[in-house]
């Protein structure tokens, strides 16, 4: 571990793998042999640049097992199309569930690589017959194609936008039902959870609002809303840990302190349905 913010700092992550899985997980790796919780979701839950992200923080709260099988970027998709994960993480005595966005996901309109779910693949003809000027060959990442589409039409791409809310709603209701058992689905972001247009294209998670977390609430067993505090944004990229290259990228990104207080939210509802 090298020092923090900036310079050659480096982090280790310690990648390793679980079961027949292809996708390298944030490490150390946990013996799941016992009882023990899954954390399920995209950059946050991983950790990028974090050197404790929240399930390490909630381990030494709870002393049992957290395997963080957050993936960077990751959309539902990745879940759905890994079923030795899907497998370890149904045997956990709780699962949590990180809302990810609805943008890295494989739709009607486009196809997204099912593991590294932020690179577009192709469009599909009813997006080319949508935007017939646009060259979908010049995109290989999903945001960037999605904001030229945003910016080319607003009144086309609302039709992509609800395409992705159908799409995220109808596979989130998939994930839950392939993890089966106690369940928390947590909100872990910058903002609230949005009630209503306007859509935000630089904030994360993508095009999710409450008429979307509500369809799921009968779903899980808890929603659990983390927005991390004024005092923790301001706190920008302190006790952070990049190199100079990656400076833009973690100061996108939420820091310690609001890993500290998603573990704080999260700490006693796990503790109290465990203890059930």
């Amino acid at each position: 571990m090298s020092a923090h913010g900036g310079g050659h700092a480096t982090l280790e992550y310690y990648p390793c793998r679980y079961g027949t899985s292809r996708v390298l997980f944030r490490g150390p790796r946990r013996q799941l042999d016992g009882l023990y919780f899954a954390f399920l979701g995209g950059t946050e839950t991983y950790g990028r640049f974090i050197e404790q992200p929240f399930p390490a923080l909630l381990e030494q709260r709870v002393r049992l097992a957290c395997a963080n099988f957050g993936v960077v970027n990751a959309g539902v998709d990745l879940y759905l199309n890994d079923p030795g994960v899907l497998d370890l993480a149904s045997g956990a005595a709780v699962k949590v569930v990180q809302v990810m966005g609805a943008q890295n996901l494989s739709n009607r309109f486009y196809t997204v690589h099912p593991r590294r779910n932020d690179r577009f693949l192709r469009a599909s003809e009813k997006l080319q017959a949508l935007y017939p000027e646009i060259d979908f060959t010049e995109f290989h990442f999903v945001r960037h194609m999605l904001g030229r589409l945003s910016d080319v039409s607003s009144d086309r791409f609302a039709e992509v936008q609800d395409e992705l809310r159908m799409a995220w709603t109808s596979r989130m209701k998939q994930l839950l039902a392939h993890l089966r058992g106690d369940t928390v689905l947590l909100w872990f972001a910058d903002h609230p959870v949005p009630s209503e247009l306007p859509w935000r294209l630089d904030g994360d998670p993508l095009f999710v609002n409450r008429e979307m977390i509500e369809t799921l609430r009968p779903r899980v067993n808890e929603v659990v809303e983390v927005v991390a505090s004024g005092a923790a944004l301001t706190e920008g990229t302190r006790g952070m840990v990049f190199g100079d290259f990656e400076a833009c990228a973690a100061a996108e990104l939420m820091g310690p302190r609001a890993h500290h207080e998603a573990g704080e939210a999260l700490a006693p509802v796990l503790g109290a349905m465990v203890r059930r």
